[in-house]
């Protein structure tokens, strides 16, 4: 394991970081959800392992379970909200150009980060 996170509304681990992609295990907590964001240099795959999550890609709400997956293109907003009183996780693979958090654009954060 790369690196270990925790904030107040989920815990990530980093599995790989390489030149051209990322892997990641992200675990949101109840009732919270990430900022609505997009990004310039990479896109995203996310598949659900555990819980129910509801994503958002560009306004249109989607409802993931067990399993299932979406796809995050290049300049997508896009969030992960766990609606549920159980964790949510789910893996993350990025690919692209740059990983870092110089990339997150966000445009609505409820620990207002910019």
């Amino acid at each position: 394991m790369l690196e270990i996170g925790e904030m107040p509304l989920c815990k990530y681990c980093v599995f790989a970081d390489e030149p051209n992609n990322k892997l990641k295990r992200i675990e949101v907590n109840p009732d919270q959800k990430l900022s609505y964001q997009y990004h310039h240099k990479r896109q995203e795959q996310w598949t659900i392992i555990e819980g129910n999550a509801t994503i958002v890609v560009d306004g249109e709400e989607i409802s993931l379970a067990y399993g299932q997956s979406v796809f995050i293109p290049l300049g997508a907003k896009h969030r992960i909200m766990n609606l549920t009183d159980k964790p949510v996780v789910f893996i993350e693979v990025q690919t692209g150009t740059y990983f870092g958090e110089e990339d997150i654009v966000r445009l609505e954060d409820e620990y207002d980060r910019s």
